[in-house]
């Protein structure tokens, strides 16, 4: 009977920018909506998108795995924030094993940045009547 390969899928938003993930057996190799993560830009989106990659590497839980990511909707940046939760969980829950997560890891990734491992909740406000938008209202005179 042939071995099953282990394979993670994970997510991770931004504002209205989603990113899916897949962690599959592999040589180390990530790519961002079929792309290579290396010629990402601009570069602050491609230095930033990296963050879980460099931390995972540097614990050396990153050179047996492929990433695969995709994502839609949103700005560059609000994809970049949910391209780095996305690779960040899949990672912690790929290398977990049967327990589920890889405890060390994951507290490696919440003392650099919570946002690695949980989504953002912010979202924008709606307008609201008498104003061009949320919080801007039109001048009112009494003189």
């Amino acid at each position: 009977m042939a071995k099953k390969s282990k394979s993670v899928q994970s997510s991770g938003k931004r504002k209205t920018a989603v990113a899916r993930a897949s962690v599959t057996p592999g040589k180390g190799r990530v790519r961002v909506n079929s792309e290579p993560i290396e010629i990402l830009q601009p570069s602050l989106a491609r230095r930033k998108a990296m963050e879980p990659l460099i931390i995972a590497d540097a614990m050396n839980r990153l050179s047996k795995v492929d990433i695969n990511v995709v994502t839609n909707g949103g700005g560059i940046m609000g994809q970049t924030d949910a391209i780095r939760t996305a690779i960040a969980r899949g990672l912690v829950m790929y290398n977990g094993g049967a327990e589920g997560t890889d405890d060390e890891l994951r507290d490696e990734y919440l003392r650099f940045d919570r946002s690695l491992l949980v989504n953002d909740p912010r979202r924008k406000e709606p307008k609201h009547q008498l104003g061009r938008g949320a919080r801007r209202k039109k001048q009112k005179s009494y003189r």
